[in-house]
């Protein structure tokens, strides 16, 4: 890979979204130019140089250094001035909040800039491309069968509702709980799952949100489930009637199109790009963020009408063909890349 024209840093061991999204688009970015990612944590069948061997890369040919973190930005510039690597420099940006001075210093240096969704882009103070992220549709697929679906994963029947991701209070999983509740109080066919993973900071956030569906008498309509790997995680949505992203914050969000594409309806708080996702009262709902009633009440007003509900399941994978094809993202990318190195 040392003749690659394009670098993707990981600059961080433990996976998170940037690391998921790296592992996601560089294979298939290697069909149209020569990219490699670096850095710990990345799955083996992505296209890798160590991070120890950059700095000597044969310094004659001009590469795309993309980075996503501070420590990538920064990373870049050092290669660049010090090492003297002839490198344009690409950030891609997912923040919804103003940025700090630093950050601002940094993004001010680079050589062009991607914002994943128009309102991270409206924090910005310089001109930038959105590219919105896309889902692996060979992937993410509705269900041949939910029924034996169901019943292998020793899941209940009736209608079934999902939310899952870290469990913390920024992710709302408290929000989902309490609207949970309320909708088991309404629908008697109604249940509830819950996934995700709990660092060790958050494990007392999870253990309250446990005791308060078994002191409403629910433990066995809101369901508890860990963490399962990336190959098992489509399943899960394809077992769902309705999937809730109840998120406070969030910099993009890639579970509404997941479930999306699994053929499963959203409602979604107005965080992230949800908005941008779900831009259709047929494919879902948008509520605004932290209003556990607003929440609760959008699930009500769709799982009050089940013929509308089926078709919303059918309109979403068909939103997701049409506008979020991994591939769209990718090849969108690439036009950046091959923009800078044509400039250089």
């Amino acid at each position: 890979m040392k003749d690659a024209r394009v670098i993707a840093p990981n600059l961080k061991r433990r996976l998170s979204g940037v690391t998921a999204t790296i592992a996601r688009l560089v294979p298939l970015q290697n069909r149209w130019i020569e990219i490699a990612a670096t850095g710990p944590g990345l799955p083996a069948d992505v296209p890798h140089i160590p991070l120890a061997k950059i700095p000597f890369l044969p310094r004659r040919t001009t590469r795309v250094w993309h980075a996503r973190r501070n420590t990538e930005m920064l990373l870049g510039l050092i290669l660049r001035g010090l090492f003297r690597m002839r490198l344009k420099l690409l950030f891609t940006s997912a923040s919804q909040r103003a940025h700090t001075g630093y950050t601002k210093w940094l993004i001010g240096r680079m050589d062009a800039v991607v914002a994943t969704s128009r309102k991270t882009a409206g924090y910005l103070d310089r001109d930038a491309r959105v590219i919105l992220h896309g889902i692996n549709l060979e992937n993410f697929t509705p269900p041949e069968d939910r029924a034996a679906l169901r019943a292998r994963l020793g899941l209940p029947d009736g209608v079934l509702l999902g939310c899952y991701g870290r469990i913390r209070h920024q992710k709302g999983t408290d929000a989902f709980v309490d609207a949970m509740i309320g909708l088991c109080g309404r629908f008697d066919d109604v249940s509830g799952i819950v996934m995700g993973r709990a660092t060790e900071k958050h494990a007392g956030y999870l253990t309250d949100l446990k005791q308060r569906v078994a002191e409403a008498g629910l433990a066995d309509r809101i369901l508890f489930k860990p963490e399962v790997t990336v190959d098992r995680i489509a399943e899960w949505y394809q077992v769902l009637d309705l999937f809730v992203a109840p998120q406070r914050w969030e910099g993009f969000g890639l579970t509404p199109l997941e479930a999306m594409a699994c053929g499963v309806p959203v409602v979604a708080t107005d965080v992230g790009a949800f908005s941008e996702i779900v831009t259709d009262p047929s494919l879902g709902r948008v509520v605004p963020p932290d209003d556990i009633p607003a929440l609760t009440e959008a699930a009500a007003e769709m799982l009050g009408d089940r013929d509308s509900l089926l078709r919303a399941g059918k309109a979403v994978r068909a939103h997701v063909e049409r506008h979020f094809d991994i591939e769209a993202e990718a090849k969108a990318l690439v036009e950046v890349y091959r923009a800078l190195l044509d400039a250089a």
